[in-house]
């Protein structure tokens, strides 16, 4: 039996395609695994659970059929659906994991992650972060009406290209938006594990590193914005994959 992670799926109305990815996905291999994990960022953008938009209303029904089915789905907040909350939780039938939380992978201990918390020379995100994760902000912010709360999201999507323009302009892009060595290092020690999965960074790879003179496996979840990643993990071992 296999057990699956996926995260930055970015699903959104303007790529239909890639919805439909994940819908096969979900019908043809995630039916019978062990357990999904959704490691953040499934959508572009999610401003509420009121949110009526067909791309949602899709993807709660089909996890659901896989939960139906047998699988177990967890999911972890990422940087774009924060605010996905308790009541879509429950009409896709996926369990809300804490960011971070450690999980046994077949009598492994692995800390999973959406992965922003480690991109800690990212200042300007790191201070948005705070700001949007206070419970009184997000109180107010979904006290709103749908339409405030959807013009919002299209600035911050907004702002966020033109950060990461800034910084791509100053060549300090891939340096400034990838984890920092410290912080994995000081979360590795923390957590006391020898494995971290997390997407988030865009960079799909399989880290070994030496911490506190013990070996230690990172490995980062890719993006669905082209084609679709996947790990996959057994008694065996892990493989990450791309999908088409």
């Amino acid at each position: 039996m296999t057990t699956l992670f996926i995260s930055d799926l970015h699903l959104d109305p303007e790529r239909p395609h890639i919805t439909a990815l994940f819908a096969r996905f979900l019908q043809e291999e995630a039916r019978g695994a062990d357990a999904l994990y959704i490691l953040g960022d499934l959508f572009e953008a999610w401003v509420g659970d009121d949110d009526p938009s067909d791309t949602g209303a899709l993807v709660a029904g089909s996890v659901r059929a896989v939960v139906a089915a047998g699988t177990p789905t967890y999911f972890i907040h990422g940087n774009r659906d924060f605010l996905l909350g308790r009541e879509y939780a429950a009409r896709a039938g996926m369990s809300l994991l804490a960011e971070p939380s450690v999980v046994l992978l077949y009598g492994r201990p692995a800390l999973l992650s959406h992965g922003d918390t480690l991109c800690t020379g990212d200042v300007a995100y790191q201070q948005f972060r705070a700001q949007t994760h206070d419970p009184a902000w997000q109180a107010a912010f979904l006290a709103q009406p749908l339409e405030a709360r959807l013009a919002f999201a299209r600035k911050a999507r907004e702002a966020s290209r033109a950060h990461q323009e800034g910084l791509a302009g100053q060549g300090t892009m891939e340096t400034i938006t990838d984890v920092a060595p410290g912080a994995v290092a000081a979360t590795f020690a923390l957590y006391g594990v020898d494995l971290m999965i997390h997407g988030h960074t865009h960079r799909p790879a399989v880290h070994e590193l030496v911490v506190d003179g013990r070996g230690r496996q990172r490995i980062v979840l890719g993006d669905w914005y082209e084609q679709g990643s996947v790990l996959r993990v057994d008694r065996r071992g892990s493989r990450l994959e791309a999908l088409a």
